[in-house]
């Protein structure tokens, strides 16, 4: 089985990956250098993914049990036509991330024949358990980074790093914002949201994740958007 890296919030690499999976160079990821005021109008639009990095930490955790507890005992299930994945490898969050991104804009994004329009193929009908295990089990998906990164770093260091950061995504589906963890059982349906005001929505709840944790700094926002 091929080696799951932990990704780094790097847009430029990033980029490089979903070329490799197939996603056409009209769509890119840039960096969010802030969420509030005019730093949101610097961001092309539209946006069509947000995605959030941010330090694993007992804060998380706590807030992700009772989140979860919260909505399967309102036995509340995920939406149909929205696509989530469970993460399985401890690695393979940044991965999700951008499959999450991708997956769930196949109506904006014409994807190129190759390795994620497969796994988009082949994961059809199934729940999000078993969307995760197929992913771990899609090697070539995983391979395509661990080359990009090897080529750039010229060492497998990588290989062996201790990950404490982990990747959310965010996306508007059907008039709502929707935050895809894999690791959490289903999507976060945060409220209303639309295509016009979906990154300042979003915005809102990443610094909802900050406020959360005050004192620690490892957070970071990237969105994918038009390429300029």
């Amino acid at each position: 089985m091929a080696v799951a890296l932990p990704m780094e919030s790097n847009p430029e690499t990033m980029n490089k990956y979903l070329f490799k999976l197939g996603v056409p160079d009209k769509w890119r990821m840039v960096d969010v250098i802030g969420l509030e005021g005019e730093a949101l109008t610097w961001v092309p639009r539209p946006v069509l993914a947000v995605i959030l990095l941010f330090p694993l930490s007992d804060v998380y955790e706590q807030h992700r049990r009772d989140q979860e507890n919260e909505l399967l005992n309102k036995g509340l299930r995920a939406p149909k036509d929205v696509f989530h994945l469970k993460q399985v490898l401890s690695h393979v969050c940044g991965t999700i991330a951008l499959v999450h991104s991708v997956a769930n804009n196949t109506h904006n994004i014409e994807l190129k024949d190759g390795l994620l329009k497969n796994y988009l193929r082949d994961a059809k009908g199934l729940d999000s358990s078993a969307k995760g295990a197929l992913l771990e089990n899609s090697e070539a998906i995983l391979q395509a980074y661990k080359d990009i990164v090897y080529t750039e770093t010229d060492n497998n260091a990588e290989a062996n790093e201790i990950v404490n950061n982990h990747f959310v995504t965010f996306i508007c589906k059907n008039g709502s914002l929707f935050e895809l963890d894999g690791r959490k059982a289903l999507p976060i349906n945060h409220g209303p949201s639309s295509p016009e005001t979906f990154l300042e929505d979003a915005a809102k709840v990443c610094r909802d994740f900050i406020a959360r944790e005050p004192d620690n700094i490892g957070f970071n926002v990237v969105a994918l958007v038009p390429a300029q």
